[in-house]
């Protein structure tokens, strides 16, 4: 029977080149922020100034309590400063201009891994709170020079920043939310299905039971509950020094967790004690704290709850419902061989969340070498769906529990 192909009709050129001008004039936001910079280097000077003016009145005793207290909160409140300047120029040039390419750099915030306007806002709110606290401990401090009517409306701005920063916190998890559900395929009549079907018996493992669908609005938290992550681990507390080969630049860029956003997948190789599952698990939190569902496993988790499917005759059910998690994790591709029929099973796993969703595996031999695990003719066209849109990041060195026990044991 012969497929019908959807016809998608491109733009036309004039659009296309009125769009891309309009997108070019974002560079005319970069004269600003090298401005910025040069505000930047004023506050440099005007630290240095204080700093020396405190110093010569310290050794020539002419300094009071009171006046080195308000000399170093003076200091204190122009590195404040400096600070908002840096988290401004370089999270909005990289937010609304351009990025900056600081990917494997080993001076790279935390933060601006995952930067973006929401984020970007809500630090901002925060730095603000904090530099307004240190105005107002400096008015405090020096309270017998200052009048009641400077106190009171003092307080009265730093109150009105914390409840602007605290609604600014707030806004910012439903609109994370929303945007993960611009990203999800809708399958609300299957979720209604689900929802009114009664619990079946012989669940399948905790940890990989699917969020409650009731939830409009996960917090973070229910999210990382949800996804049955074995131990929360952090990208940021990834020990790589017992590695010989490591790929830090192709980590951090798939920090951003573009390409969850983008239906990529992610394929961690390695033998066994290199930090795949850290990885996997650290990538799958932060998409838990972004907005995204996550749903982690061992491959014989998920090849028990796939064959369990089957035998209830709801296979093609459970794979729809897979589709509201934007990220699944197959983790120890490789400890287990699998038959045939448990190869076509992940087969049809694979080749569902084909360019409709994100997949992380964890395996301890390449992907050319799957049909040692993967029994049947399944493999070659597992992996030909699996590589297509993946980044493959391969992880060379000793067994990191092999040498802290060793260690451990020679010292």
């Amino acid at each position: 029977m012969p497929t019908v192909q959807a016809i998608t009709r491109a733009p036309s050129p004039p659009t296309t080149t009125l769009g891309y001008a309009l997108f070019a004039t974002r560079w005319l936001q970069a004269p600003l922020y090298f401005g910025l910079v040069a505000a930047q280097g004023v506050y440099v000077y005007k630290f240095f100034n204080e700093l020396w003016s405190l110093i010569v009145r310290c050794i020539t005793g002419q300094a009071t309590e009171t006046y080195v207290m308000l000399a170093v909160l003076k200091l204190v409140d122009v590195v404040m400063i400096a600070n908002l300047l840096i988290m401004v120029i370089v999270g909005g040039y990289e937010t609304f201009v351009s990025r900056i390419g600081l990917q494997g750099h080993r001076d790279q915030p935390e933060w601006l891994s995952h930067v973006n306007s929401n984020v970007l806002k809500v630090k901002l709110a925060t730095a603000i709170v904090g530099i307004s606290s240190v105005h107002l401990l400096q008015m405090f401090v020096d309270v017998h020079h200052t009048s009641r009517h400077s106190l009171l409306w003092g307080t009265v701005i730093h109150m009105a920043f914390i409840v602007s920063a605290a609604i600014l916190a707030y806004m910012s998890g439903p609109m994370a939310a929303q945007a993960e559900r611009a990203h999800q395929p809708s399958h609300r009549s299957q979720q209604h299905a689900d929802e009114d079907s009664p619990p079946e018996e012989d669940s399948p493992p905790e940890r990989v039971r699917i969020p409650a669908q009731r939830e409009e609005a996960p917090s973070a938290e229910a999210r990382l509950r949800a996804a049955g992550f074995p131990a929360r681990k952090l990208l940021e507390d990834f020990d790589a020094g017992h590695l010989r080969s490591f790929d830090r630049e192709a980590v951090a860029r798939l920090g951003k967790l573009d390409f969850v956003v983008a239906r990529r997948n992610v394929v961690f190789v390695g033998p066994t004690g290199t930090g795949k599952t850290h990885l996997a698990t650290g990538l799958g939190v932060r998409a838990c704290q972004a907005g995204h569902r996550v749903l982690f496993a061992t491959a014989g988790e998920w090849a028990a709850r796939l064959a369990k499917a089957q035998a209830d005759g709801r296979l093609d059910e459970e794979l729809r419902r897979l589709d509201t998690c934007p990220l699944l994790i197959v983790d120890e591709v490789g400890y287990l061989p699998f038959d045939a029929d448990t190869s076509q099973l992940f087969f049809r796993l694979v080749a569902h969340r084909y360019e409709r969703g994100s997949l992380i595996v964890t395996g301890d031999r390449p992907l050319e070498r799957w049909d040692e695990v993967f029994g049947g003719p399944a493999a070659p066209a597992m992996v030909d769906r699996l590589a297509h849109h993946a980044e493959i990041v391969r992880l060379e060195g000793d067994s990191y529990r092999t040498r802290r026990a060793t260690a451990e044991w020679a010292g």
